[in-house]
């Protein structure tokens, strides 16, 4: 296979990043739904990538890595900031500690997701699935109570570093 076409799935894994990183401009803008928009594809991309990976038989240790690095700003950084500015900021320094554990718990799961070797499932809830889901709830927000936020990203933060064995699609 042309090294060209190896690269390709590190060009899906980049564009996640360049997504994640425009959320983050979008959330610092105060465009909540641009960023959340933004997560959303990153989503998209990060689902490309890995499939692209095995079809092209391009998969790599360097690629796993990129990805990883790439879903903890799209994923972990990007919405937890997101969640933080438009709505946990009014609990203050409890609002900043759930978006800081959220961050970390995310960054723990692709830790231990790089480490591990199982194929048939995650262990864990996967950040991809935890940071596109707080970006669902900033789309959904007019309909939503404001203690739904916490408490989700809470309850998200724990999913993400639990035993529980979530299935591969």
């Amino acid at each position: 296979m042309h090294k060209t076409t190896k690269a390709i799935p590190s060009i899906f894994t980049l564009a996640n990043l360049l997504l994640g990183v425009l959320s983050l401009i979008y959330t610092q803008n105060k465009e909540w739904q641009l960023a959340a928009i933004m997560i959303l594809g990153a989503m998209v991309l990060d689902g490309m990538d890995g499939r692209l990976a095995r079809r092209l038989e391009a998969t790599s240790a360097f690629g796993k890595e990129l990805d990883s690095l790439c879903d903890l700003v799209s994923f972990g950084v990007a919405p937890a900031l997101l969640a933080y500015s438009k709505v946990l900021y009014v609990w203050s320094s409890v609002g900043m500690i759930i978006a800081i554990v959220f961050s970390l718990c995310g960054a723990i799961r692709l830790a231990r997701f790089n480490i591990l070797n199982i194929t048939g499932y995650f262990v864990g809830v996967p950040i991809t699935a935890a940071g596109s889901l707080v970006a669902l709830l900033i789309l959904a927000g007019h309909y939503l109570h404001p203690y739904v936020y916490p408490v989700v990203m809470v309850v998200l933060s724990f999913l993400m570093v639990s035993n529980i064995k979530v299935p591969k699609y």
